[in-house]
């Protein structure tokens, strides 16, 4: 574990995805990592955690999201919860919503904490032929409370049917829903299929001021892209290696497959230049987490669909 003091160092790095674990109650078809009831919680332990919640405030970080499999399922979720807001962070929980603790509700009221879901069908059959589990009615009945609660909550359809889209986007304005997302479905994990991961199904803002970490504790540029890591924040701080050359070589190698510019002379994987290409099918508002806006993409609280289905 790092325990160097904070870095003084400041990176252009403003959001951190935190993959706290593998293990989740359910097994979506097309889940970016395979997460299920049989992943593990990773070889990172509560102070390493926490030690990187700390550095990543040092280092100019504003906001963090943690994912997985499903969050909620790690054994100090709630500890890290509440002290990434206590350092400052803005935090989102990203969850399927099957199983809300009764002591988690408060947690997700607290000011600077916000919620996201993944939605499959307003049609109960389609959805959980998706999650492989009979999930869809305790999903939706925990959207409905966390609206009720009055916690902000976004939640994403991800679908190739624009049946299915229309009718899960008409069904959460139904009860409430403001901030929905579409995605369509991206080629990683289950997805793949057994293929190698292609950079091509990348949404275009891997390692462009953000990154992810894993339950080992590598760093990759996104969460989608975690065969791509570059460094581990058990062995080095999390400033070095956002500011360091593996990260920038990594964001400059995906710009190449997207047939973007390439820029090192500005900032780095962190944040740097290169040429965007011009506006295509993961464009606005096809794919509203694409870089190229001017809105808070990949961020807490946004309206955004660049993250893995859960």
């Amino acid at each position: 574990m790092v325990t160097a003091a904070l870095p003084a160092e400041q990176t252009s790095t403003q959001f951190l995805w935190l993959d706290l674990t593998r293990k989740c109650q359910l097994a979506c078809t097309h889940c970016y990592n395979a997460s299920g009831p049989d992943g593990a919680h990773g070889t990172m332990t509560r102070e390493d955690w926490t030690s990187l919640l700390d550095q990543a405030v040092g280092c100019g970080v504003s906001a963090v999201q943690f994912i997985g499999g499903e969050p909620t399922m790690h054994p100090d979720f709630a500890q890290l919860v509440d002290h990434a807001v206590t350092v400052g962070l803005r935090v989102e929980v990203y969850s399927n919503l099957v199983h809300v603790s009764p002591s988690h509700w408060p947690l997700f009221q607290r000011e600077g904490v916000s919620l996201a879901t993944s939605y499959y069908s307003n049609e109960a059959g389609e959805h959980d032929e998706v999650t492989r589990r009979p999930s869809h009615a305790r999903t939706r009945a925990n959207i409905v409370k966390a609206i009720e609660l009055g916690v902000p909550i976004r939640v994403g359809i991800v679908g190739d049917t624009e049946r299915i889209i229309a009718a899960a986007k008409a069904d959460l304005e139904s009860i409430g829903v403001s901030q929905i997302g579409i995605d369509r479905i991206r080629e990683f994990g289950r997805a793949a299929c057994g293929q190698n991961p292609d950079g091509a199904n990348l949404c275009g803002g891997c390692g462009d001021g953000r990154a992810s970490i894993d339950p080992s504790g590598t760093v990759s540029p996104c969460v989608f892209s975690t065969w791509m890591g570059v460094g581990n924040v058990r062995e080095d701080s999390l400033t070095s290696i956002l500011n360091g050359p593996a990260l920038s070589d990594a964001v400059d190698s995906l710009r190449e497959v997207w047939g973007w510019g390439k820029d090192k002379g500005k900032g780095g994987g962190s944040g740097g230049g290169g040429q965007r290409k011009p506006c295509g099918p993961d464009c606005v508002p096809k794919n509203p987490c694409d870089p190229r806006t001017d809105s808070d993409a990949c961020r807490p609280g946004t309206p955004t669909t660049c993250h893995p289905r859960v």
